[in-house]
């Protein structure tokens, strides 16, 4: 079959109606909700055409309409152990009956919950191309929350899921031979970006950090992200306390809330818990410290290792997701071996205890960051989705 032409791929890019169905969306506040807002304003800037089905954030929460951008606000329940998140509740027959009245080009389906399946069940009855993204790892999530023995069951699921669409999008290569190996099919890789106007080394604090008790000469240990077990909390507290070995005034600051906030407040009482934050006052605090420490086994991607790169920060990671994707080893952060928690705190005290070692990282992860534009990331899915989408005449019909 011959490819389109240049002008008719682009007529097609920049005049899409995409349905996009997700389970979180901003101002909610994680990876995949951050990431979605993202891409969706892009491709609005682009020309296309938005329409948004989510759950219901709340009783205040009204559906948007504009010329670019229209919601369908859909029935939810709470996310068990994930405070602030709900799951959408099935609705093949309402989004059957909304896409047959106003019919997309494609489906795109961010989550894989009961919303995104009634998504996929009703695109497929329409006739109707869709698309997913594959965000979350939870079949490795399970095992931190009680259910491992459903492991192998999730896992299923989430191949089946992914499979009954036409494109899973991921954003890694190494997350995309990871779910080939595992069954899964159509996969292309969208990367992720990052907003370094918003991540700046500029936003550093000189009062932000005397408030966490660190002159211009301490060093500032930073984590960001949930406090929960599947970030793999204990690695962060054990490298710090190998950093303090070195490095006798230093201060560790954790960003971010989550189940496991009390317990860990109430046994590190002498570090700094700083909530949750957002937009300039996230990036002030990111900017505020010196080495970032991200020890997570169970990241599709890890959108904080760039926004700690684009600070400006020296970062230690394990060898995976967005760490391998973007860090080079010794020249813009340190890469430890998945799972070896002693190389990462080995790797940790080694940074925090060179001045020289820490700058040279600090510099050369800004300028990779600088390198990863968003714009870039929305012009490869604008382009995947054309492709995939139907064409504007029988889309019309």
């Amino acid at each position: 079959m011959t490819s389109p032409s240049p002008s008719v791929r682009s007529a097609r890019a920049s005049g899409l109606r995409i349905a996009v169905v997700t389970e979180t969306y901003p101002p909610e506040v994680n990876g995949v909700a951050m990431t979605t807002g993202r891409l969706l304003d892009g491709l609005m800037r682009r020309g296309q055409r938005i329409m948004l089905v989510r759950p219901r954030q709340g009783r205040a929460d009204q559906a948007r309409d504009s010329r670019s951008f229209s919601e369908m606000l859909v029935r939810g329940v709470p996310l068990p152990r994930y405070a602030g998140l709900r799951i959408g509740l099935p609705a093949t027959g309402s989004l059957t009956r909304l896409w047959a009245r106003e019919r997309p080009h494609i489906v795109h389906v961010v989550t894989e919950g009961p919303l995104g399946r009634s998504a996929l069940l009703a695109a497929r009855r329409l006739h109707i191309p869709a698309s997913s993204a594959f965000h979350t790892n939870f079949h490795s999530y399970s095992k931190h929350y009680g259910f491992g023995l459903l492991t192998p069951v999730v896992a299923a699921y989430l191949r089946h899921f992914h499979n009954q669409a036409a494109c899973t999008f991921v954003a890694t290569h190494e997350l995309e031979a990871q779910l080939a190996q595992a069954g899964y099919r159509g996969l292309k890789v969208v990367a992720r970006g990052v907003d370094t106007e918003l991540f700046t080394p500029a936003r550093r604090s000189v009062e932000l950090r005397r408030a966490w008790g660190a002159s211009d000469h301490d060093l500032v240990v930073l984590y960001v992200g949930r406090l929960a077990p599947e970030k793999n909390m204990p690695v962060v507290f054990s490298a710090f306390d190998q950093v303090r070995r070195r490095a006798p005034t230093a201060r560790l600051v954790l960003v971010g809330n989550g189940p496991q906030r009390a317990e860990l407040e109430k046994r590190h009482r002498n570090h700094i818990f700083a909530g949750m934050r957002h937009g300039d006052d996230l990036a002030t605090h990111y900017a505020s410290g010196d080495l970032f420490l991200f020890p997570s086994l169970t990241e599709t991607f890890g959108n904080v290792t760039l926004e700690a790169m684009a600070s400006g920060l020296a970062v230690v990671a394990y060898d995976y997701a967005a760490a391998r994707e973007h860090i080079v080893h010794l020249r813009s952060g340190m890469l430890a071996a998945m799972d070896d928690a002693d190389a990462f705190s080995t790797f940790a005290a080694e940074v925090g205890a060179d001045e020289a070692l820490r700058e040279k990282l600090r510099h050369g992860a800004r300028a990779v960051a600088l390198g990863i534009s968003w714009d870039k990331v929305v012009d490869d899915l604008a382009e995947a989705l054309s492709g995939l989408a139907l064409p504007l005449e029988h889309a019309h019909a």
